[in-house]
């Protein structure tokens, strides 16, 4: 590792839930040796509320985020990115951009916390942030030198993992 943190590039196709809580909780835990991002295929045009709420309950930061389209992060011009992970199984099958550099590509797929309505919807989502922070957790733990893709793949088939991740 040159001393310079790691870019992570997590998608989803609306870029408004599981993605924007992957950020925020990589930021926060990955003390300077990573640099999260997030984008989606179909952005939804910003953050979904739900996941605002439930980052501020739990005292991260939740100011700040957008939903984008993952071509920002695309293209010869793009800032470098090292890891590209995507939480929703709709992203992981999509034909992606062509990503500078070759980073290395998981799937860490976790159901849709949106797609719940009423009641249990805050539940779902403060379990969505539950299983990505086991998830970053365990990146965290890796030495530099064991991050690569089988590594990130076994991390994606943790608990709380869709059925394509356990695939």
């Amino acid at each position: 590792m040159t001393g310079q943190p790691r870019t992570v590039l997590f998608l989803c196709t609306g870029n408004s839930a599981r993605s924007i809580l992957a950020e925020a909780l990589l930021n926060h835990m990955g003390g300077g040796r990573f640099r999260a991002v997030s984008a989606g295929s179909q952005p939804k045009g910003q953050p979904h509320p739900m996941a605002l709420e439930v980052l501020r309950a739990a005292g991260l930061p939740a100011e700040g985020f957008r939903s984008k389209s993952w071509h920002e992060f695309a293209g010869p011009d793009a800032e470098p990115i090292d890891l590209i992970v995507t939480v929703c199984d709709n992203a992981a099958g999509e034909s992606c951009p062509v990503w500078p550099g070759r980073p290395i590509a998981a799937h860490w797929g976790i159901e849709d916390p949106a797609a719940v309505e009423g009641e249990g919807q805050r539940a779902a989502f403060e379990r969505a942030l539950g299983y990505l922070h086991n998830r970053i957790s365990l990146l965290l733990a890796l030495p530099d030198e064991g991050i690569d893709a089988l590594a990130l793949k076994a991390i994606g088939q943790s608990e709380g993992a869709s059925e394509a991740a356990r695939a």
